[in-house]
């Protein structure tokens, strides 16, 4: 196909495309234009029934704590099924042998800086999720977010702790099915499942919410374990060449 074909035929594509877009957008209700009742009905009663300041974790782990599970379940068999197409334990000797190390050492020290400050931020947002804005899944993100970096400005050698199978499995198995274990030490009591057990605490302390905090936690460690294994598998697949200064070290 000509050069002066293919713009014949994807200028107007991409036109018309641009133009659906600018049609689906411009159709879209205003910013805070909610007529449903389910909302306005949750932000009535969760503070005072759940004591979880945060009203989103708050329905995630106890008003729809089930399909939160079912979510859950969805990004671990999501990254089970990538990491068996992915996964060659040859392939993660070659991903260490062909790493590339950032020459600026201003840029590996930012680098540095944003590593900590990724950490810092992403355990705050696990912490303090059923508090303030954040959680599990966002948490979960960004810490595995910020390991990532450690990959960036250093090099695989420097990653590789992070990204240990016999250590990330089990993590991620716990992650799981300790929120499982939560609903099943309900049941075990004679109550629904993922009913409530340990009282829901003084509103707006880490304390509040009773098993909202654990089912947050135990998200927490299932996100941020994924996350870094997906990662990993990517890495080791895709790896950058490596420089001769690295090959010499």
């Amino acid at each position: 196909m000509s050069r002066r074909l293919r713009i014949t035929i994807l200028v107007p594509a991409l036109t018309g495309l641009g133009a659906l877009f600018a049609w689906a957008i411009a159709g879209m209700p205003a910013f805070g234009d909610y007529h449903g009742p389910y909302g306005f009905v949750l932000n009535r009663v969760v503070v005072p029934l759940r004591h979880t300041t945060n009203v989103v974790m708050g329905t995630n782990f106890d008003v729809r704590a089930i399909d939160t599970m079912g979510e859950e379940f969805i990004l671990y068999a999501a990254i089970v099924g990538v990491t068996l197409l992915l996964r060659d334990d040859a392939r993660a000797g070659r991903a260490e042998r062909h790493t590339r190390r950032l020459p600026s050492d201003a840029v590996r020290l930012v680098g540095v800086v944003m590593i900590g400050g990724g950490l810092l931020v992403g355990v705050w947002l696990q912490a303090f999720g059923y508090i303030t804005p954040g959680g599990g899944f966002q948490g979960g993100v960004l810490v595995a977010g910020a390991i990532l970096l450690l990959y960036l400005v250093g090099n695989h050698r420097d990653y590789r702790p992070f990204r240990d199978e016999r250590v990330l499995d089990p993590l991620e198995g716990l992650g799981a099915g300790g929120y499982i274990v939560v609903g099943l030490a309900a049941l075990a009591s004679g109550t629904a499942f993922l009913t409530n057990l340990f009282g829901y605490g003084k509103t707006g302390t880490l304390l509040s919410g009773g098993s909202i905090a654990l089912l947050n936690w135990a998200s927490a460690i299932a996100v941020t374990v994924a996350m870094v294994i997906l990662f990993a598998e990517f890495l080791e697949t895709y790896y950058v060449p490596l420089d001769r200064e690295d090959v010499a070290s």
